[in-house]
């Protein structure tokens, strides 16, 4: 019978295999016995002395090995990239023979990494690509997927995504390789952005502006500090797409927008000139490849913001492309439906048509843009379609994606299944993420969107009518249901519901008949006073017509109004001159303005900065209000002004209001 000996504290101790050995013991067995298995490439040797030492559980023979295994790669095999691989792959028939833990291959690869140079890491990390298929299995998956997660990370983290892109990009193939397609810590389920990719630019105005000057002589298009600091402030838009949902954000990204893409539209590439012999090359010749990647399909997708460089980038097909593509996707993720997108966050119609114009725009620069534009071109289009699909099953829940089993073909036809019972088919709908309603037509309906709720928000369910439009159905006025649903249409949409009405002896389709015609005499009414002042004939063309409408005695019966409630609801319009007249009133104390309407300090400082004069800020500020604001109205800017002791400028909106020169006619 073999006997060991082994030293402790100074003393010798012998201990057979026949009786159960301490962990020091087991690991002066194993370290002959791997040593020699791993020589001959024979894991049966291992086995064989595992298996001998069967007064030992494996819960004690197990860490002994693991621990031998560990020692051998650092103290013995470190610096042989060929012996590391060697001896993980003898780590992996250890585990499927479970002689050792199932984590221990993915250990000694952490291990490895961790103790060698990014140089060695790159040779080391082929054989955890080689493995993907044996990472994969069963018995390792469960096992080692965490570890092999924190062991590309920790990788990740040490490599400079600028000098290391090639061995970054082998990492994450590899987990996307090793992951199934529905594996959730591999996706961006809520929508994240990288809010830490930072492109810096710009030191010094003057120095830029010198080094501009000096490279583009040959280029026709005018590269001063102010295109160059437009063009690479657009880099914070792409990083962060929402900031394009704030309207002052939004307007200063879209005039960035258009003037670069009026310079790239006014320097157009040309297409390389190649003569008939490299026409005839193959294929192959052309893809020639060193040891590592194609020399000429390399290039870096992260530029240099030197200003100096800008006019040769604006020469670079591939820096071209790249950007119009970036505006390709922020365009597509402002116009899609994404599940964590912010309810507030909802383009307005008029950015709508911007993004359809803009992005026609630059499809078309793509296609002129050389090489194989127009194919190109196609390419980023169907890449998008693409993308819009992994974004809806997103939206779904990241279902997990299963081949469907082929039925099989044995002549007969299958016999009748039994009806299965009802709790079975909502456990199942539960299970899809979807509802059941026991009818196909009413199932249908419920599951259209994955967020009910949220779709019915949605614009295109608004179905309520003009008011003045239901007014004029004249089939249904005697209806009594039609009377119910005008009078809750008016209450929604028409001052004219809150109106004194003293005839209560009327009916309900007099009364509705009588605000019909008011509504009608207050647009005239309106149109008047567009014109007046420049024609002296059109205001008695409508005065006339206003007087015919007028001649209904029923609408002077129960139209019971005083002249202090006349054109109190009627709207005032505001024009360019208005503005001009109200901003040179209020001055300097136009920010002072500007916080009580609701905008930031941001915001603020983008009407100072885009415009030269304390008048033309607050024209500009103004002019915003007006259009997007749905409280904007002169009553409302006179009563804040008051309310912030601006009595002058005040005064002169209540005299836009209500011009002194204005006769009003009370006789009515």
């Amino acid at each position: 019978m073999t006997s060991v000996s082994k030293k402790s504290g100074g003393s010798t101790e012998t201990t057979s295999k026949g009786a159960s050995v301490n962990f020091v013991g087991l690991q002066k067995i194993f370290q002959d016995s791997l040593k020699t298995a791993f020589e001959t490439d024979n894991v049966k040797v291992l086995k064989t002395e595992y298996d001998a030492l069967k007064h030992n559980n494996d819960s004690d023979k197990k860490p002994a090995l693991d621990q031998m295994f560990r020692e051998m790669l650092l103290f013995h095999l470190i610096n042989d990239v060929e012996k590391v691989g060697k001896l993980i792959a003898l780590s992996v028939e250890a585990a499927r023979e479970d002689m050792v833990s199932t984590t221990i291959p993915v250990v000694l690869l952490g291990d490895a990494f961790d103790a060698v140079t990014l140089e060695k890491c790159e040779q080391i990390f082929a054989f955890v690509e080689d493995k993907v298929a044996v990472w994969k299995e069963e018995i390792f998956f469960t096992a080692c997927k965490n570890n092999l997660l924190r062991m590309c990370n920790d990788l990740l983290r040490r490599l400079s995504r600028s000098q290391n892109t090639v061995f970054c990009g082998r990492i994450l193939l590899f987990l996307a390789k090793f992951f199934p397609f529905s594996e959730r810590s591999g996706l961006n389920i809520i929508s994240e952005f990288n809010l830490d990719n930072i492109t810096e630019y710009g030191a010094d105005g003057k120095d830029m502006g010198e080094g501009l000057g000096d490279t583009v002589e040959d280029v026709p298009v005018q590269i001063d500090y102010n295109l160059y600091c437009k063009f690479w402030s657009l880099q914070d838009y792409f990083r962060n797409p929402n900031q394009c949902y704030n309207k002052v954000q939004w307007k200063t990204f879209a005039s960035h927008a258009s003037s670069i893409l009026s310079a790239f539209s006014s320097f157009k590439l040309e297409e390389p000139r190649t003569n008939s012999s490299q026409h005839k090359r193959k294929a192959s010749e052309v893809m020639e490849v060193d040891e590592h990647f194609a020399k000429p399909q390399h290039f870096f997708a992260k530029f240099l913001t030197n200003p100096k460089l800008l006019a040769l980038q604006l020469s670079d097909s591939n820096f071209r492309r790249s950007v119009l593509v970036q505006f390709l996707i922020l365009f597509q993720y402002l116009s899609s439906t994404v599940k964590f997108k912010a309810e507030s966050f909802n383009l307005t119609s008029s950015q709508t048509e911007y993004i359809k114009e803009t992005e026609a725009k630059v499809y078309k620069l793509i296609e002129e843009t050389p090489p194989e534009g127009k194919k190109f071109a196609k390419t980023v289009q169907h890449m998008l379609q693409r993308e819009e699909l992994w974004n809806n099953w997103k939206n779904d829940g990241c279902k997990e994606f299963k081949r469907p089993e082929a039925p099989e073909d044995t002549g007969k036809s299958p016999p009748k299944k039994a009806k299965r019972p009802l709790g079975e088919y909502v456990m199942e709908s539960h299970r899809q993420g979807k509802f059941y309603m026991a009818n196909n037509e009413l199932t249908r309906l419920w599951n259209l969107s994955p967020d009910n709720l949220q779709a019915c928000k949605g614009e295109d369910r608004n179905f309520l009518p003009p008011l003045e439009t239901y007014l004029e159905n004249p089939k249904e006025k005697s209806d009594p249901s039609f009377e119910w649903r005008a009078l809750r249409l008016l209450a929604r949409q028409s001052p004219h519901f809150f109106t004194l009405f003293n005839a209560p002896s009327y009916r309900v389709s007099d009364y509705l008949e009588s605000v019909r015609k008011k509504i009608q005499k207050d647009k005239i009414e309106i149109k008047i006073e567009a014109t007046e002042g420049t024609s002296t004939a059109e205001p008695v063309e409508h005065e006339s017509v206003a007087l015919e409408e007028q001649d209904d005695p029923e609408l002077l019966k129960t139209e019971q109004l005083t002249p202090d409630d006349k054109n109190t609801h009627k709207t005032n319009p505001v024009t360019k001159e208005n503005i001009v007249e109200i901003s040179g009133k209020i001055g300097s104390d136009w920010k002072k303005l500007g916080k009580k309407l609701g905008y930031s300090a941001d915001e603020l400082l983008f009407f100072e900065t885009e415009n030269p004069t304390t008048t033309s800020q607050c024209k500009a500020m103004l002019s915003i209000w007006f259009e997007d604001d749905d409280d904007a109205s002169l009553d409302n800017l006179a009563y804040i002004l008051e309310g912030l002791d601006l009595h002058v400028a005040a005064a002169a909106v209540k005299r836009i209001i209500d011009p002194p020169n204005k006769m009003e006619d009370i006789s009515d």
